[in-house]
């Protein structure tokens, strides 16, 4: 009897025991930076993460996109591409952050990003009136045009092709910022959602950074036309390109010649136009290339 005793007693010790074990488990503790420190509608974002243990896995959901971290061991944080589309409210934005550490415990954290006004002006511009009222063919050339380029842009890798930070397409001085109004003749039109690079005719144009070529072909509005798929839905755009050096489907390297400037499609003179485009939302480009990528 005694020996059944103590048995009893030594499994009923136990079993509270482990779940003790189970229910004092902390949650991982995440802390967050954001470079720009201070984003703005517009901008492209780092978020860097730092966990309190070792993680298997980190991932994000802002502003209705997903961000894929990856842990950069020379740091010891999670890095997270993301962006700020321009129509963003002004205001504190959750990031939702969800992690699984080693042991296979799962943890969710919201962490609040807030987000100023960005101010945006105005430019007017004189173009040819068949940019502003194409004909019936021209019409048709844009439809199928505007389709080919909607599933051109689904079809980005999952993948990070890129490596650290991004470079300037041409070493030369921007004529036109981001986030302008475009007034074409005297009517309010567009956004320019890009950047307007100063480049003369034949001027070589460089890829920003590694990655796979899934658009290169002339356009009505874009010209002549280069799409780099850097994986995690990030492309770069070059337009209004006048010879091609690269073809679809090729991978290129940062800084890589892929095309020469041009004055093609709907353009005043001869420049380049780039712009950055993140799972559907087009963001300042400065702002990607001020960023420090890992």
């Amino acid at each position: 009897m005694k020996l059944l005793a103590v048995f009893l007693i030594g499994f009923l010790v136990w079993l509270p025991s482990g779940k003790s074990s189970e229910l004092t488990a902390q949650p991982v503790g995440l802390s967050l930076s954001v470079e720009p420190a201070q984003p703005i509608n517009g901008s492209a974002v780092l978020f860097r993460v730092r966990a309190d243990r070792p993680l298997k896995s980190l991932g994000g959901m802002w502003l209705g996109h997903r961000v894929f971290f990856e842990f950069d061991s020379a740091s010891g944080v999670w890095c997270g591409f993301a962006g700020v589309e321009l129509g963003t409210s002004a205001g504190a934005h959750s990031l939702k952050l969800e992690s699984v550490s080693t042991n296979g415990m799962r943890s969710t954290s919201i962490q609040n990003v807030t987000i100023a006004q960005g101010s945006y002006p105005s430019g007017t511009l004189t173009v040819n009136e068949q940019f502003l009222k194409p004909d019936a063919e021209a019409q048709k050339r844009i439809r199928q045009e505007r389709l080919l380029k909607r599933e051109v842009f689904r079809r980005t890798s999952g993948q990070r092709i890129w490596k650290s930070g991004f470079v300037a397409p041409v070493d030369n001085i921007v004529t036109e910022a981001f986030g302008v109004r475009r007034i074409f003749n005297g009517k309010l039109r567009s956004t320019h959602q890009g950047l307007d690079f100063r480049a003369a005719l034949g001027t070589p144009v460089r890829a920003m950074n590694f990655g796979e070529v899934i658009l290169a072909r002339a356009m009505f509005y874009e010209g002549g036309l280069v799409v780099i798929d850097h994986g995690h839905g990030l492309l770069t755009l070059y337009l209004h390109l006048s010879e091609f050096k690269t073809r679809e489907g090729s991978r290129v390297g940062k800084g890589q010649i892929i095309g020469l400037s041009g004055a093609t499609g709907r353009v005043t003179s001869e420049h380049l136009h780039a712009a950055v485009r993140w799972q559907g939302a087009y963001l300042d480009p400065t702002t990607l290339l001020n960023l420090k990528l890992p």
